[in-house]
Formats: structure tokens, sequence, C-alpha cells
């Protein structure tokens, strides 16, 4: 393990995929406001060219140049954070002067960035051009040369994943925080940037106000910990969990920080702002906030319930761990039953992502239910890594085919669709690509195989499988019985599943053999950016699902880098 105090040597290099993102914010905020711009040096009538300001050429007022600035950008540090598991990585801290530990990189945190940096590269790509221009007189080339409003969405963008980054490596509770709502808040701003529309500003509002009242509840959460332990460094507060954590004081603040957690991952009963969020935002920013930021909040989870709050080596039954089983039944339950009835596609897609966080949440109590040792996971058995490596398998394929399946979307609010089932009505005819895409993509997220969304739901439901049958099978003789209660979030995973199919398949339904609105008869725009990410998105939902063994390996190292040796 190698330790690096902040600016010293090798600083820079492990947080290159960071620091490249930096870059980017930087270059975002200059080169757009490049021009012919001249200083007039005092006294005299020498003017010197100083490139900032003044009128601007073809190239750095070109409203696409910013989508292909963060699209680049976003792809690199998504190339370094993947280089960095092809040569070898060593795990690094990074420490303040006085040796407290800010930020770790690892398989885990790493393999979370991923996640995070391809979602949004993807969501870049796709946004390139389906941003409307500011002015709504001229719809002509040259009227779409003010990018001023495009460079502010690619930089909200942005700010998002380096929030996004810095949850992912944060060590420390306040610097979780830290990166939460760097995240959060850019995130407000993007789901009402369509401020024309009236759903746009009202999902900004509403997905503004719950948000920072969940916020505020995890932050009081937060102090509470820190007024009871007097630390917020994981590994402190771990210890001291160990010790005195069924105390009344720290499970009050951990109900508080599940709050916070709980609206980030849409688990209901904190659910409610987030189909209004989806159906308010553009497509691709339904899109991250579907995937991306849901694993920013799982992410939390896992850093609070498996390696700060850990249950007692003999109770598995923990205050934490029953609750977090409710919440897992009622929000896999609750997500489904309202999806049945939604008939606008993205409100659907909602709710089935707060039919997935359930799923998740499952996972988590899973882990949890088994037996730990002085506040680690007792890794003689091995099922904790088989729980842990399927729910970031998970995280991971749900970004190809939740976020392909908004990404179809997208195209059709290009033409003013996407916010009722009709409008998918023909898309078999109108554009066979597109509809081939969408089912498969809906196919997946019913877990139908061969596709990653099987694999993925098989993988959870066998690790909560063996997680139940541990004891059993190997302290006696099979007794259903003696079977561990978590047995019963699996068998509700499979219900909903199935339930979940059917409207799934109603979106197959109506592409293929319904007829197209009236005046929607036409093929649907190109929007060539829009479609590779499709692409991408389409072969990696498919790939990961017959060819899993890789992304496997390294959701297995993510998952290790977790679980082993702290």
């Amino acid at each position: 393990m190698e330790r690096i105090e902040p600016f010293g040597e090798g600083f820079v290099l492990a947080l290159a995929p960071e620091f490249v993102l930096v870059i980017g914010l930087f270059t975002l905020m200059i080169v757009p406001n490049m021009g012919d711009a001249k200083f007039r040096i005092p006294l005299t009538q020498i003017r010197v060219p100083w490139l900032l300001g003044g009128r601007r050429g073809k190239l750095d007022s070109d409203p696409r140049l910013p989508g292909l600035f963060a699209t680049v950008f976003f792809t690199i540090a998504f190339g370094l954070t993947a280089m960095s598991f092809v040569n070898g990585m060593i795990k690094t801290q990074i420490v303040t002067p006085g040796g407290t530990v800010m930020l770790q990189i690892d398989e885990f945190s790493r393999m979370f960035e991923l996640i995070f940096f391809g979602a949004l590269a993807l969501a870049s790509a796709a946004s390139v051009n389906r941003i409307p221009a500011t002015s709504r007189a001229d719809r002509s080339l040259n009227g779409l040369y003010n990018n001023r409003r495009q460079v502010d969405f690619y930089i909200l963008l942005i700010t998002t994943g380096l929030g996004m980054a810095v949850v992912a490596l944060a060590q420390d509770l306040f610097m979780l925080f830290i990166g939460l709502e760097l995240a959060s808040f850019s995130t407000y701003v993007l789901v009402s940037f369509m401020k024309e529309s009236k759903e746009g500003t009202e999902a900004g509002m509403k997905y503004f106000i719950v948000g920072s009242v969940a916020s505020g509840v995890g932050l009081y959460g937060l102090s509470l910990l820190y007024l009871w332990s007097g630390s917020l460094q994981f590994a402190d507060l771990s210890v001291a969990f160990a010790e005195n954590g069924m105390e009344a004081l720290p499970l009050i603040a951990l109900g508080m920080l599940l709050v916070g957690f709980g609206f980030k991952v849409s688990a209901a009963p904190f659910h409610f702002a987030a189909p209004d969020a989806y159906a308010g935002a553009t497509a691709p920013v339904a899109g991250v906030l579907a995937t991306a930021s849901k694993a920013m909040g799982v992410l939390g989870l896992l850093r609070i319930l498996l390696v700060v709050a850990s249950p007692e080596a003999t109770d598995g039954s923990a205050v934490w761990l029953v609750a977090l089983g409710v919440l897992s039944v009622i929000t896999m339950t609750w997500g489904n039953l309202a999806a049945l009835g939604s008939t606008n596609p993205k409100r659907m897609l909602a709710y089935s992502s707060v039919a997935h966080a359930g799923y998740m949440l499952a996972a988590i109590t899973a882990i949890g239910a088994l037996n730990w040792e002085d506040g680690h996971i007792d890794m003689s058995n091995d099922a904790a890594l088989v729980v842990v490596t399927a729910l970031i398998f998970h995280l991971t394929v749900l970004v190809c085919f939740k976020l392909g399946a908004f990404l179809v979307l997208s195209l059709l609010e290009s033409e003013k669709g996407g916010h009722t089932l009709e409008s998918l009505g023909g898309l078999a005819k109108r554009d066979p690509f597109l509809a081939v895409a969408m089912f498969i993509f809906m196919m997946s997220l019913a877990g139908v195989p061969p596709l990653s969304g099987f694999v993925s739901k098989l993988l959870v439901i066998m690790g909560i499988v063996k997680v139940a049958l541990l004891d059993v099978t190997v302290n006696s003789d099979l007794v259903f019985s003696d079977i561990h209660w978590v047995w019963y979030l699996a068998l509700l995973m499979v219900i909903n599943s199935a339930i979940s199919v059917f409207y799934y398949l109603r979106v197959g339904l109506v592409m293929y053999f319904h007829e197209p609105e009236e005046g929607r008869e036409g093929p649907l725009p190109k929007g060539t950016p829009v479609r590779f990410a499709i692409i991408a998105c389409l072969i990696t939902t498919i790939y990961f699902g017959v060819g899993a063994g890789q992304l496997i390996a390294l959701c297995e190292s993510a998952a290790n880098a977790l679980v082993g040796a702290w």
C-alpha cells in the first residue's frame, strides 16, 4: 500500500482521471469564450490580442463544440481508469500531513468510477445537438452559433462526474458528503435545464426540495456521528460501532444517513420526486439519474452499512438489517406495481429504477446477514464476496440497458415525443434499428436470457440464496424452517421480476403492433452521436450476457478490495 500527501510525488498520477475532468472543466470555460479581443497598452495605440472576449469565430461558437469536448474528456477519464486495471493496481491512500486518510484508490473505487465515467460519457455524446438554441426565433445553423447554454450544460455534467469520483474515493464521511452534494446540486440544475417546459421546471423544483430535505437530514445524522465518536474516518467509526454500536445515538444517526442515501437510490418512501424528475429531465440526464446517480447512492450505503456499521458477529438480525430488509421489500414491490399503471415511458422506467433499487437493497441486506468477526466479514465462506460481486456487476451492466433505453427515448424527444407510450407506436416501421434496440433493452431489464440483465439478476438471487442456506448446509441437514429469512427476499425478487415482464413487453407490443401517431409517420432524426451511444449500449448489453466472465472477474476484484483486509 502506498501513502501520498496532497501534491506530493505521485499525487497527480494517482488521481489522473480526476485531473482530466478538471482540465476538461477549465477547457469548457475558456475555449468557447475565445475571440478576437485586443488589449490596448495604456498611453499608446498599440493593441495586443489576448483572445478572451470579442467576436468569436465559427469554430469556438459552434454549439456542438462543448458536447464534443465533454465527451472526449469523459472518454479519456474512462480509459485511464480502465488502464489502472490492466497495468496492475496498487492500493494508494491520499493522506493529510497528520496522517488522516481522505481518499483511497483501489479496485473498488476504480470500478465505480468506470460506472460513473462510462454513463456520463454516453449521456454527453447523446446530448450533442439535442439541446435547443437559446434563441427561439432563429433556428438556422447561424442562429445556433451561440453555444453559451450548451457550455453550461456540459460544465454541470463534468461537475457531476467530479462529485461522483470523490464519493468513490472517499474514506471520510465529510469527504463522502462533499462529493455527494457536489454531484447532487449539479443534477438538480440538469433536471430543470429545459426551463422552457413546464414539466422541466416543476421536476427541478420537486427534485431540489426533496433532495435538499434528504441531504439536510443526512447531514444532521453525520453531525450526530461526529458528536458520538469524535471522528468521521471510516476506520475510526468502524471501531466505535464494534464497541458501542448499539447505543441510541449512533442508531439514530445511522437512520438519518439512510434517509439521505435512500433518496439517492430512489428507495421507497424516499422516491416520490424521482418519477417527476425523470419525466421532466432530458432523456440522457434521466438515464444518468437511473444509473450513475443510483450507483453513487449504493456506494454510500455499502461504505456506511458494511464498512462502518457492520452487525455484530453473533447478531444476524441487527436493527439496520431488519429495517433494510423491509425497505427492500416495499421498494421492489411498489416500484413494479406503480410501473404497471404508467403510460409515460420515462415514468415507467423511473418506477422500474425504484424496483431495481429494491433488488440492490435486498443484496445489501443479505451481505449483512452473514456472520461478521471484529467488524469484518468472515471470508471463510466467501458468500459475502459472491453477493458484493453480483451487486457491482448489476450496477455496471445497468448502465448498458437502462441508459440505452433512455437514449432511444431521447431521439423521440427531438420530435417532441417520448412522453406517452403512443409516441412509440409504429417505431418498428419508422426505424427498425431503434425498435430492435429498445426491445432488447426492455428484455434485459426484465431479466430474459441470454442478455446481461438476466445474468445480473441471476447472480444477485443466487448470492442471496447462498447466504440463506449457508448455515443450514454447513451445520445441519436442510430444514426449511431453519433457512435464514433473507431467502424470502430472493423469492420476492423472482416474483417481482415476473411482474415486470408485463410492462416491459407492453413497450414491444406498442412498437411492433400499433400504428404511428398522426403526423409522426416519417423517419426519426438521424442524431449520429446518440445513435453511436445506443449501439455501444446494445453491444455491451448482449456481450455481457453471453461473455460476462471478464467483467465478473473485474467486479470480483473490486468486491475483494471492499471486503478484504483493512
